[in-house]
């Protein structure tokens, strides 16, 4: 197939990626006895005479960014030598998805230059956006998917163990503004114990939190359980006791002094 030329904007931003590579380079399981090639076969995105150095740059910025390895987008098996890899193959549709995306970094980075110039210009990276996952979902999209497929239990899990993995790393914003509004967000939809597993999530996280409390007993209150709505009023009133909408729900409540 006839290859299609990087942009300029492209180009520069591969060989920062190189620069990267190069000064902090870790070694990659299974590879000792692979060696690039002076001439990859099957580049379609980036120039057919990529020197072998350039390529392993870029292909390694890609791993690093997604947080996969070689195995996500080529045909071959994890913890096998990168010899045995059919890396010119097109079997596996996330190789096709990854020209495109290369493809769309380009164009949006030629596109910025039309940006107004601040103290350095402003640049799109495949990092800026995946920061080490596969998929740049936000946290918000990526526990209502969860919700969604799998139910709540898995929802719940999901969020623990992205928690686990990448609370402060950037990836995911895990403040509490994430899961309050995940939780209203669920109490329109009218998914009544999703929006409160999601609260009681906040209040363990965040046990500090008037809001969180707050949140997390009008969802009780939402589904007709005012002890309980009173219960974590009272929680929220005792972390602020100016917070007016718990005063207001308290005394409508009939549970005032």
């Amino acid at each position: 197939m006839q290859r299609m030329a990087c942009s300029a904007a492209l180009l520069r931003g591969l060989m920062i990626l190189l620069v990267a590579t190069l000064v902090w380079r870790k070694p990659v399981e299974a590879q000792d006895s692979w060696e690039w090639p002076e001439r990859a076969k099957n580049l379609q995105i980036l120039p057919a005479d990529f020197s072998p150095d350039r390529l392993r740059a870029v292909m390694t910025g890609f791993t690093r960014a997604l947080g996969v390895r070689c195995s996500y987008c080529h045909i071959g098996e994890e913890g096998k030598p990168l010899s045995t890899y059919d890396f010119a193959s097109d079997v596996d549709p996330e190789k096709n998805t990854a020209r495109k995306m290369l493809k769309m970094l380009g164009v949006i980075n030629d596109h910025l230059k039309e940006v107004k110039p601040g103290p350095t210009r402003v640049n799109m990276w495949c990092h800026t956006c995946h920061q080490g996952r596969p998929r740049p979902q936000t946290l918000e999209e990526t526990l209502t998917e969860a919700l969604n497929v799998d139910g709540l239990k898995a929802m719940i899990a999901r969020y623990r163990d992205l928690r686990e993995r990448y609370y402060g790393k950037g990836a995911y914003d895990f403040s509490q503004v994430t899961l309050n509004n995940l939780g209203y967000a669920l109490l329109g939809e009218g998914k009544l114990d999703a929006a409160s597993a999601v609260f009681r999530l906040n209040v363990e996280f965040f046990p500090d939190s008037a809001n969180a409390y707050d949140s997390l007993a009008e969802s009780y209150l939402k589904r007709g359980e005012k002890e309980l709505a009173i219960v974590y009023y009272q929680k929220s009133l005792q972390l602020d006791p100016d917070n007016k909408n718990a005063i207001e729900n308290v005394r409508r409540l009939g549970a005032g002094d």
